[in-house]
């Protein structure tokens, strides 16, 4: 012990864990580690707050279910009155069994086949930005055979380096001539322009300098009814650093779309901002041993459990309910992958077998992009609501690993 407190850092840990260690302890034993756990009252909290920064009175909020498809989470959303936004036909499924209606969809996607814009059509989404000249000629060529005379909600995925970067998304506004002679030679009108600034974006003003040039671009649509505005709002997965302005934007957008001289309906597509802050990832801690100075702690998880490093970043805040003196320390995750690690070089106290560590902020990206990788079955899922706790979906085991494999008798 005294080896331990010569090692230890003079800081102490200031990230505490979201709900105390009883309650972790309980669910461990209820649920088995590892385990995501989210917490409704939070979610109830985000999604309340970004809905009243906006003040226009023609706004539709659209969640866009790429960062986290659990149809109970997606209730809370279509029970506050959002809508959805999906990037792919599996998020419209995904809605429709959440219980979103299908006007309440926007498809905003690219790279759809006949088959697939299909079963958009089919499902009855009426509201798409498209993300081509040819995934708009293939939407309307598969409108009038399936539905003729069906209108529709069309819009455009800008393409503008100036404010865009260099992105494959997107339309550019040279375009724009052919794309409204596509739809008026189908009868249809091209009434939207859909903005995304990438992903993550915590700098406000990346949004709020951009507006006007927005604006501007939309109105070089004759027909133009509506602005979806992001897509692209970010989450201060470092506490201590940047976080978007949702009062600021809001006040900006609703002053500027207010005095645009014509009123359009205004589409804001939150998704990480919203969900990430209500999700922790409990572990429990399998190994400890020391290197020199550092504490190695080994647990029950992995990285496959939570968004591709290479995508989506790998840090993400870590606390124990241990408030004694830190240590530099590495969180390992039970693999042999070179690269699995929780977190690197964390400020936490010395753990020992049995211990529980908690990963915050992991409702975005989390769940929704962990894999098979190193063929270890995903946790399950479960909600925190009004001081009681339930399963929102099952523990994998490795039986998962055999689904849809033709095995030879």
């Amino acid at each position: 012990m005294e080896k331990l407190q010569a090692m230890a850092s003079l800081k102490k840990s200031h990230v505490t864990p979201p709900f105390s260690w009883e309650l972790a302890q309980d669910l461990l034993t209820t649920y088995g580690s590892p385990l995501y756990v989210y917490q409704g009252s939070r979610l109830r909290q985000t999604i309340e707050g970004i809905t009243k920064a906006i003040s226009y009175p023609r706004k539709q909020f659209r969640f866009a279910s790429v960062t986290n498809g659990n149809i109970a989470l997606l209730k809370i959303f279509q029970a506050a009155g959002w809508g959805l936004h999906a990037n792919t036909p599996g998020d419209i499924y995904l809605g429709l069994h959440a219980g979103f209606h299908p006007s309440d969809i926007v498809y905003s996607g690219s790279n759809l086949h006949w088959v697939e814009m299909e079963q958009v059509l089919n499902w009855g989404v009426t509201t798409l930005n498209l993300d081509s000249l040819n995934q708009l000629q293939l939407c309307c060529e598969v409108s009038q055979s399936l539905h003729p005379g069906v209108s529709l909600r069309l819009g455009l995925r800008l393409n503008l380096p100036e404010i865009t970067g260099d992105s494959r998304i997107g339309v550019r506004p040279e375009e724009f001539a052919d794309a409204i002679a596509i739809t008026r030679k189908a009868g249809l009108k091209l009434s939207g322009l859909h903005f995304y600034r990438g992903t993550g974006t915590n700098a406000t003003a990346a949004f709020t300098d951009v507006i006007d040039t927005v604006l501007a671009t939309a109105q070089r649509l004759p027909d133009w009814e509506y602005l979806d505005f992001g897509g692209g709002f970010g989450y201060p997965y470092h506490h201590d650093g940047a976080a978007f302005d949702w009062q600021g934007f809001g006040a900006k957008l609703t002053d500027r779309v207010t005095n645009l001289g014509r009123e359009i309906d205004l589409i804001i597509e939150p998704g990480r901002s919203a969900i990430a802050g209500c999700a922790t990832l409990l572990a429990q801690v399998v190994s400890v041993k020391w290197q020199a100075k550092k504490q190695l702690i080994g647990v029950d998880t992995t990285i496959a459990n939570l968004s591709v490093l290479s995508v989506h970043g790998g840090y993400r805040k870590i606390a124990t309910w241990n408030n004694s003196q830190t240590y530099t320390t590495d969180i390992c995750g039970n693999t042999t992958y070179s690269r699995d690690y929780l977190g690197k070089n964390c400020q936490l106290p010395a753990l020992e077998i049995g211990d529980i560590i908690a990963i915050l902020d992991v409702g975005a990206y989390g769940y929704a992009m962990s894999s098979h990788f190193l063929h270890r079955p995903k946790p399950a899922e479960v909600l925190l609501e009004n001081h009681t706790h339930r399963l929102i979906r099952k523990r994998e085991d490795y039986s998962v690993l055999l689904k849809n494999q033709i095995l030879d008798k």
